[in-house]
């Protein structure tokens, strides 16, 4: 599917290997994106889980944070997972001090919204727009999104209503972590952005 497409993996912190064997599977290029000359070169880009405070410091550190936040306003089509969902969102709660993030998703997140690592789960999902079957979902100190701005489209929710799936424009943006279940819709769905760009 993704021949011929090159795929960004923000490689500073997290789970970049889980995300480049998924894409690497679906016959993308992978590229492991450290500079800003990185991001030149990309059809996509994945911001992977890891800690969302320490990527949001090594983004500045690298001088990737402007390229990056001009990227998205310049419709790169970008999927994050968990840390990336919250380096996506415009608006934290419970941000640690000075914690920025690179924006262009309307909506709000709180960080570490199901608890610590020890209460990690996983549950099948209903998300119509990737088809009937449901998706394996996997929660590790996973955010959730409490409120979502007009042209946000909500993807998922849990059975108690809590939002943890989104998608708006040319970003995608989950609390759960796919690539760990294998469930690779998600990342056809950033190919598929990817190619109509």
């Amino acid at each position: 599917m993704g021949s011929h497409l090159r795929i960004g993996i923000l490689a500073l912190q997290g789970g970049v290997r889980e995300h480049a064997r998924m894409l690497e599977g679906l016959e993308a290029e992978v590229v492991l994106v450290r500079r800003p000359e990185d991001l030149a070169t990309i059809d996509g880009l994945v911001l992977p889980g890891g800690e969302s405070s320490v990527i949001d410091r090594l983004t500045r550190t690298f001088g990737l944070r402007e390229p990056l936040r001009a990227a998205i306003v310049n419709g790169l089509p970008v999927y994050g997972t968990c840390a990336g969902m919250i380096l996506l969102a415009d608006r934290v709660d419970d941000a640690i001090a000075g914690q920025q993030t690179l924006g262009g998703l309307d909506v709000t997140v709180r960080r570490n919204a199901f608890g610590r690592q020890n209460e990690s789960f996983e549950t099948d999902l209903a998300v119509p727009a990737l088809g009937s079957r449901p998706v394996a979902a996997t929660f590790i100190r996973a955010p959730e999104v409490t409120e979502v701005g007009p042209t946000v489209e909500v993807l998922a929710g849990l059975d108690d209503g809590r939002i943890v799936a989104v998608e708006q424009g040319n970003l995608l943006a989950t609390s759960f972590h796919p690539e760990v279940s294998g469930e690779d819709r998600f990342h056809r769905r950033l190919l598929e952005r990817a190619v109509g760009r």
